[in-house]
């Protein structure tokens, strides 16, 4: 581990435990691998480098990144980096155990809640954090690059699209007009229009009306498969 007595140490800190790679860090926020190199140590960073990291990757806790106070991780994140679990894992064809591998031409009915006719032919994996999922779709293309590659399976919990709080940052999958997106959610021009945002940054955001969604249903988390 990094000595967490500055920012700098800190981050490397987070980045170590979660897995992520420096380069996929300096992508997602856009800083420069200078800051950590040489006498920069990071450890009076600007209010705008701070929010870039912070809206980036919204578990890490304030206190803790900015002042070294409390636990790295909000809420059930850290819970689950401090709970040890057993890793995902595959359940053989024609077991009712574990979570559905929805694939993307039956979006619709997973949305609606009508997957009781498709769901004997999914695959199915038991993956002990994500209980509360009710589908797990595969991701594809690489517009959500470097935090969802493709082949990974997302684990989703529908929300009513009749009483719709959307969680401003939060990655989604949308049923929409256009066919089956996996993007961020930000706010939009008005209360009709939610901006749609990519990872990527070849991709240009872009707005979306509300009346455009058949199903939505949040991204609790990933399994990336070895």
């Amino acid at each position: 581990m990094d000595d967490i007595s500055t920012i700098k140490g800190r981050i490397l800190t987070y980045l170590e435990v979660r897995g992520i790679k420096k380069t996929d860090f300096y992508h997602a926020t856009g800083l420069s691998d200078s800051n950590f190199k040489g006498k920069n140590r990071l450890s009076q960073p600007g209010g705008d480098m701070i929010v870039k990291i912070l809206t980036t990757y919204p578990e890490i806790s304030t206190d803790w990144l900015v002042m070294g106070r409390g636990e790295m991780l909000t809420g059930d994140e850290n819970e689950k980096l401090q709970r040890p679990t057993e890793p995902a894992h595959h359940v053989p064809e024609g077991s009712h155990e574990g979570i559905p591998l929805i694939p993307l031409s039956a979006m619709a009915g997973v949305f609606t809640g009508e997957t009781s006719v498709m769901e004997y032919e999914c695959e199915r994996y038991v993956i002990p954090d994500f209980k509360g999922a009710d589908f797990l779709m595969r991701v594809k293309g690489d517009s959500m690059q470097p935090t969802y590659y493709a082949g990974d399976l997302v684990a989703c919990q529908r929300v009513p699209l009749n009483d719709i709080f959307f969680q401003w940052n939060k990655t989604y999958v949308l049923d929409t007009t256009q066919g089956p997106l996996i993007k961020r959610i930000m706010p939009g021009s008005d209360n009709n229009h939610v901006l749609i945002v990519s990872d990527n940054d070849n991709y240009p955001s872009f707005e979306l009306s509300r009346d455009q969604f058949h199903g939505v249903a949040l991204v609790r988390g990933l399994v990336r498969l070895e």
